[in-house]
């Protein structure tokens, strides 16, 4: 497991320190997925993104990580629109875990040394290999190394490619659900590793993530989206409120202190009579 006085070893290349999203939209045919949406990440931090199913989570990282292109807006590295970065290029700098994967013949070695592709040319393999084993042994991964990545749990899986993330050795870091699928135990296993690599490494981390009360409890910023707009964004604690929870998700909801902390409960569903 990462120690918080342990640090990666980064490359000596140009390092981006900010992310801004300007004015983006995105439609798919005639449906606007995303509407106006401006935010920026400059220091290390986790930004969850929040909102209800099809708000446009998803579609925001993809267009970040410039998988989707906007129809109006930029996303911006120090200033650089990242289409005019070759592709090759914007690996280096944006990490990208999707909510799925699938490398049912490989093993987790073979998959962490992937993340390292966007290097390839200008490290011999063996320098390679050694960051690869470095990062695996820092994520207590060691005796997984040759163990294909289809046998594994759901938690084991997530560490790898949270391995593979890291092997790349992104600034922003990109993570669509990276808890799902996961019992609460690795849920938090995962959470907190994500926590203290934002510590050790500087990563700036933009995540979206369903479970709110796994927000509160680890996003420094919340952007709550609805319909497509960012409806509001700043400090976890005055985003994740009663009011704001049922006006997006039209749940009645309560906040509950708990060991230093604070916990959403879920009332009922809001204006839903036959409940009552």
């Amino acid at each position: 497991m990462l120690k918080m006085d342990q640090k990666l070893i980064l490359p000596q290349k140009e390092r981006y320190s900010k992310l801004e999203v300007e004015d983006l939209d995105f439609k798919y045919k005639d449906h606007n997925v995303l509407k106006n949406v401006s935010f920026k990440v400059d220091s290390p931090e986790i930004l969850g993104i929040v909102g209800p199913n099809g708000a446009g989570k998803t579609t925001l990282l993809r267009c970040i990580d410039r998988i989707l292109k906007p129809v109006k807006g930029k996303v911006m590295l120090n200033g650089v629109d990242i289409w005019s970065i070759e592709r090759r290029e914007v690996a280096k700098f944006i990490g990208y875990v999707s909510q799925s994967f699938n490398f049912i013949h490989a093993t987790v070695f073979d998959i962490v040394f992937a993340g390292r592709t966007p290097h390839l040319s200008w490290l011999g393999r063996e320098d390679n290999i050694d960051k690869v084993v470095k990062i695996l042994h820092l994520l207590g991964l060691d005796d997984l190394a040759m163990r294909n990545y289809s046998e594994l749990s759901s938690g084991q899986q997530q560490k790898v490619l949270i391995a593979r993330l890291l092997a790349q050795e992104p600034d922003f870091v990109l993570m669509d659900e990276p808890t799902s699928n996961l019992d609460i135990k690795h849920q938090l296993e995962v959470m907190d590793i994500i926590k203290n690599l934002v510590s050790v490494s500087n990563l700036r981390v933009i995540m979206a993530i369903h479970d709110l009360n796994l927000a509160l409890k680890y996003a420094d910023r919340v952007a709550m989206m609805k319909d497509g707009i960012i409806y509001t964004i700043g400090e976890t604690t005055a985003v994740l409120t009663p009011e704001i929870i049922e006006d997006v998700f039209e749940v009645e909801v309560g906040l509950i202190s708990h060991d230093g902390g604070l916990c959403i409960s879920l009332i009922k569903p809001k204006g839903n009579e036959r409940l009552k």
